[in-house]
């Protein structure tokens, strides 16, 4: 803790290319919200409450450089964690390499939404992941590239004996089983002036080890991914396929998984498809602070393999609006078999349940992201 404070204080320095550059940055978000499912929430007018504290570092030094991001959110949500951290050297202006907590190439990125609940593919570990490996970027003109080797997800205990904690940023394997050992590749192609397209292939691979069994099981996924940009106009579109194998203990299910992430672990179909589209359109505007305006839908539907299973639905309608330093996310947000929408937590991204409606949240996040240009979710 005292780290963090000598962290706060320290200047905002900006030196020529010989000398270190170091930018200090951070954000303080809240949320008001009113749900379907809570009756008691309804009855006074829904809540106000805090959603996290961040500080972002950013530091470089001769082609050598830092990016950190320490959130503290309310101990109900896994309290304290780092989002990311990890150092990179520029060999040249197209090719980097990260080593540390970094995000995952998989998918579009670094959101495959625009709202501030994400699309369905963060729920199941796809979008906005970090794990800790070491990553190699080569960005060019008209294609891009990584591959990454990642050792496990976030482990801040020693032991491969150990269950995973879900008190973390980004969904991940816990419990008796932990991700091990992972290579992720992706290939992006970008062509067009006025229509400007980003087409994207996703790989991944890696272990699944179960503590109790002592046995390593895999798992896998594929993605197909298309990005377009025409004027105020953004479209998300993705195809996906996963695949898990864990060797769970006699008598446990292999056709569920457990993730976890806030603190909370929920199960997780092993096996499903997923699609999603994401639409956005972007209007500058001049109202008092407010200058821009984005208007978005966002949707996801996931696709279980396990026979009986119910399938997965997500939709979020919304508002991004941009008033100087503060962005303010108004969401209106439905699931279907969705473990944050009501119903059973821990079962609905797993087996789910039949006959079970749509469940919706009304969300308006006030968010202040100060120094640091960053206004990630």
């Amino acid at each position: 803790m005292k780290k963090l404070f000598f962290f706060l204080f320290i200047p905002l320095l900006n030196y020529g290319q010989e000398k270190p550059i170091v930018n200090i940055g951070g954000a303080l978000r809240y949320n008001y919200l009113i749900s379907s499912w809570d009756s008691d929430q309804k009855d006074i007018g829904g809540d106000f409450v805090y959603d996290f504290f961040r500080i972002n570092a950013e530091a470089s030094y001769k082609d050598v450089y830092l990016n950190v991001e320490y959130r503290e959110y309310s101990p109900d949500f896994g309290g304290g964690f780092l989002k990311q951290g990890w150092m990179g050297y520029s060999f040249n202006e197209q090719e980097d390499i990260h080593i540390g907590l970094t995000q995952v190439p998989f998918g579009i990125q670094t959101y495959n939404s625009h709202n501030w609940f994400f699309n369905l593919t963060y729920y199941v570990g796809l979008e906005d992941d970090h794990d800790l490996g070491v990553k190699y970027m080569n960005i060019g003109d008209k294609f891009e590239y990584q591959l990454a080797f990642f050792k496990g997800s976030e482990l801040f205990d020693l032991g491969g004996a150990r269950e995973v904690d879900p008190q973390r940023y980004a969904y991940d394997i816990v419990g008796n089983n932990k991700e091990v050992n992972q290579f992720n590749g992706k290939l992006i192609y970008k062509t067009g002036e006025d229509f400007k397209h980003r087409f994207g292939l996703s790989a991944q691979y890696g272990g699944l080890y179960n503590i109790e069994t002592q046995e390593m099981g895999d798992h896998h996924a594929l993605s197909l991914h298309h990005e377009v940009d025409f004027k105020r106009w953004n479209l998300k579109t993705t195809v996906l396929t996963a695949r898990h194998n864990p060797m769970n203990a006699e008598g446990e299910s292999r056709d569920i998984v457990r993730m976890g992430a806030y603190g909370f672990p929920y199960d997780v179909a092993s096996d499903f498809e997923m699609y999603t589209a994401a639409i956005s359109y972007s209007l500058p505007v001049e109202l008092g602070p407010i200058s821009n305006l984005e208007f978005y839908n966002d949707f996801g539907y996931m696709d279980k393999r396990a026979s009986g299973f119910k399938n997965t639905a997500q939709n979020v309608t919304g508002i991004l609006v941009t008033a100087g330093d503060m962005y303010i996310y108004v969401d209106y947000a439905a699931g279907y078999n969705h473990s944050w929408f009501g119903g059973d937590f821990t079962n609905e991204f797993g087996e789910g349940k039949p006959n079970l409606g749509w469940e919706s949240r009304f969300n308006v996040n006030f968010g202040y992201y100060f120094l640091t240009d960053n206004k990630s979710r």
